[in-house]
């Protein structure tokens, strides 16, 4: 979209045409000390609470305090089978089928399980590839999967690496490290949008490598879910884990997702650890019966969930539900334009957007770094109302998240970086 203008009176007159104006007010926006809305783009990292979130936490703390355990079968949303209340709309949002996807434990500790059915090394074949500035603890946990199953950490571990002066990936690279090391590789794991930069991969670029040479593939979603189409299923990955605190909206620690396609989803022999929620619901409270699994990614849970963060969780998927990603995408993309067009007005000696600037090749993160800035400058920035989000040594990351943030907010947040530039 080539046709952005200037000015504030441009940026209202978008958000007076924007379809999905209303549900800003469905969410609590952070005010300043003068009860001023404070210009909010870390989505990212922690997404607003819908104003819905504490009606449907309370319905559930009522059902509790009235019916006791009695809630599990008789609570207006039965606990039992209340993990099955999000599936649909969380598989709608991550490209998948129901069958393929599971709200569950958190972020990390689903990466960790997966790794369990999805990381099978050999003597020959047991490397890991991860992106070079990979989010920590995607390092972290490849690395201790490494040292549990008696390979040395640093070696067996690849860094699918930018070029010197450049902080994108590109696939070229990918294939050539694939070419020469392919059939040492067990697992290829990457960060479906990199925290950092903002790059979103080819999923489905990646997974088609990846098997081609024999390896396993995952994504890491944390940064995607919410945030872009993934298409999960069509990437053909074997699994794919996401928080949903972030663009998902669903309050800080809250539970995780998770995403193994279909091919595996009937797979008895397929590694894995078991709990007794994995088991047939049919005959899961008859207690002494083996372990009868469930197919699809139902059968990779371990307990019944607690249900405070999934009834949270289900604010936040009733209003996706209600737009849907489709909708939600297409204004990203107007909207990180925008914000684009007006970073790039400020001038490209002083300011560096590292984000992809095909739309297609990121989501509503951009990650800019000013020319010879610290954290002070962030620190100015939330001084004058901008909640944005510093990483070291020289990167503000912004995401302007089409749920709930306007063209309003874009234009004030460049007006105040320009202040405080000058």
């Amino acid at each position: 979209m080539s046709d952005y203008k200037s000015g504030l009176e441009y940026a209202l007159e978008q958000d007076r045409n924007d379809e999905l104006k209303l549900y800003r007010n469905q969410f609590h926006i952070p005010k300043d000390a003068h009860g001023d809305d404070l210009i909010y783009m870390t989505g990212n990292s922690l997404g607003l609470q819908p104003k819905t979130t504490k009606t449907y936490v309370n319905q559930e703390l009522e059902d509790w305090a009235t019916l006791g355990v009695e809630g599990h079968f008789e609570a207006k949303n039965p606990w039992l089978p209340y993990h099955e209340f999000l599936t649909e709309s969380m598989a709608k949002i991550v490209g998948a089928k129901p069958i393929e996807v599971v709200v569950m434990n958190t972020l990390t500790a689903n990466l960790h399980f997966m790794m369990v059915s999805f990381y099978q090394p050999t003597k020959t074949r047991y490397k890991i590839l991860i992106e070079s500035d990979a989010f920590p603890s995607d390092k972290y946990a490849v690395e201790s999967q490494l040292r549990h199953h008696g390979f040395d950490d640093k070696e067996g571990l690849i860094l699918w690496k930018p070029h010197n002066d450049e902080e994108l990936l590109n696939y070229e690279d990918l294939e050539l490290i694939l070419k020469e090391h392919g059939d040492e590789i067990a697992l290829i794991m990457i960060g479906g949008v990199n925290y950092y930069t903002g790059q979103y991969f080819d999923l489905k670029r990646i997974t088609e490598l990846g098997h081609k040479h024999g390896c396993k593939v995952g994504f890491d979603c944390a940064h995607g879910a919410g945030n872009v189409a993934l298409n999960l299923h069509d990437s053909g990955a074997d699994f794919a884990v996401w928080c949903t605190y972030k663009y998902l909206n669903s309050g800080p620690g809250s539970l995780a997702g998770c995403f193994i396609h279909e091919r595996h989803a009937y797979n008895k022999n397929l590694n894995r650890f078991t709990g007794w929620w994995s088991h047939n619901k049919e005959t899961r409270f008859n207690m002494r019966g083996e372990f009868d699994q469930l197919p699809g990614a139902e059968g990779w849970q371990l307990s019944n969930p607690p249900i405070l963060s999934m009834a949270a969780i289900k604010a936040s998927l009733d209003l996706f539900h209600e737009v849907g990603i489709e909708k939600l995408t297409e204004k990203s993309k107007k909207l990180t334009g925008y914000f684009e067009f007006l970073l790039k007005q400020l001038g490209e000696d002083i300011i560096r957007i590292i984000t992809p600037s095909n739309p297609n090749e990121r989501g509503c993160q951009l990650s800019i770094q000013v020319k010879n800035a610290d954290k002070s400058l962030h620190n100015k920035l939330t001084e004058a109302g901008v909640i944005s989000d510093w990483r070291e040594p020289d990167v503000i990351r912004c995401a302007p998240t089409p749920f709930y943030n306007s063209f309003e907010d874009v234009y004030k947040l460049v007006e105040k970086l320009k202040a405080i530039l000058k």
